[in-house]
């Protein structure tokens, strides 16, 4: 499969304006994406969680146009002010997924678009915002085209739309598992679109919790894009490439055992490695806060205290992501409350758990 099974073959209708509405969740990755090549493709591949609470809601509102024009037409609103931010990431990714979708410019669109959670603060919101607009954009075309799509050319698609605004937001279309990026030992994984995890999962990991810390809710430093691309010259690109593969081949076996303690060094190390990244390109950069150190530490005193199979994650960005079973939810949460809610900005933090993907509303 390449890039042209996506294109499509020519509309059969023309509806005049309309109306969709989706909503998507964010995800965090277990094994990190970090470092792309050609358009938006991932160098190495990762897997996630999809998460429940932390979700966008993009309404997308689209009028024909009167006069025909080879300008895209559009206006962005986030949680009801009009947003000139946004425009040109949108701008960008209309640009690159047109020929895939190619009434975007027959169209005058509105975008309505509202988080759960903070935006551009390490909760990947591009991931759960692109995914949104996908499933609006590629909702319009299963009403232009009169041909039924199957639910899994459906998600395929949406999935490889999501990828070429933000390459992590193809993972947020289904749940609760989704793996991105070709794997030998993965039966169907691909760099063009995310996959669900194909394979039997331990009981460990059903209804698994999420609890965001907010160490620092400003936007980021450096941008998740700037970041990838600075691994092209990275003097460690390359063994850290391999050694995604590895963990992503570790984690499967993970998944069938439901080796809890194989889970969370490989997760942390994961998280640290991806950090490391940051640390050692040219120009350096760090993301992690004072308070987020505070945070791993008090994690990793609680766990030898009281053999807890709590961990933590990160993404690119200074919050604290803290994982543990169903079963310890009472146990953890007291914790967190007692002893890391402190080191939260504004005492803030977010309860998440495994979800089940995006869904129209």
């Amino acid at each position: 499969m390449n890039e042209a099974y996506f294109i499509p073959k020519p509309y059969s209708k023309t509806p005049e304006n309309g109306n969709i509405t989706w909503q998507s969740p964010s995800n965090i990755a277990l094994v990190k994406y970090w470092g792309k090549y050609g358009e938006q493709l991932p160098a190495n591949p990762s897997i996630s969680f999809t998460l429940d609470n932390c979700k966008t809601t993009t309404e997308l509102k689209f009028q024909k146009k009167e006069i025909p024009s080879n300008n895209f037409n559009f206006e962005v609103y986030f949680e009801g002010e009009i947003s000139a931010d946004f425009k040109p990431k949108i701008e960008t990714f209309f640009q690159r997924v047109e020929k895939y979708v190619p009434f975007l410019k027959d169209y005058i669109f509105e975008i309505h678009t509202a988080n759960t959670f903070p935006h551009s603060s390490g909760i990947a919101s591009s991931a759960s915002g692109m995914s949104a607009l996908a499933l609006c954009l590629l909702d319009v075309e299963r009403s232009l085209s009169g041909v039924e799509m199957t639910d899994n050319y459906f998600n395929q698609k949406a999935s490889f739309l999501a990828r070429l605004g933000s390459g992590s937001a193809c993972r947020s279309i289904e749940g609760d598992l989704v793996v991105w990026g070709e794997h030998s030992e993965i039966k169907g994984s691909s760099n063009l679109f995310g996959i669900k995890y194909p394979y039997q999962v331990h009981d460990n990991f059903k209804n698994y919790q999420d609890t965001i810390l907010l160490v620092d809710k400003g936007e980021k430093q450096v941008s998740s894009s700037v970041g990838h691309n600075l691994m092209h010259n990275h003097p460690f690109s390359e063994q850290r490439f391999k050694q995604a593969n590895n963990n992503l081949s570790k984690l499967s076996i993970v998944f069938e055992t439901g080796d809890l303690s194989r889970f969370i060094k490989i997760v942390e190390s994961e998280a640290l490695t991806l950090h490391a990244m940051m640390m050692t390109s040219m120009p350096y950069f760090i993301l992690m806060k004072p308070n987020t150190l505070e945070i791993i530490n008090k994690i990793w005193s609680y766990r030898n205290k009281t053999n807890s199979n709590i961990c933590f994650t990160l993404d690119a960005g200074a919050n604290v992501h803290v994982l543990y079973p169903e079963k310890e939810k009472e146990e953890v949460m007291e914790f967190i409350k007692n002893e890391l809610v402190a080191y939260c900005q504004n005492g803030q933090y977010l309860c998440d758990q495994i979800g089940f993907g995006a869904k129209k509303v």
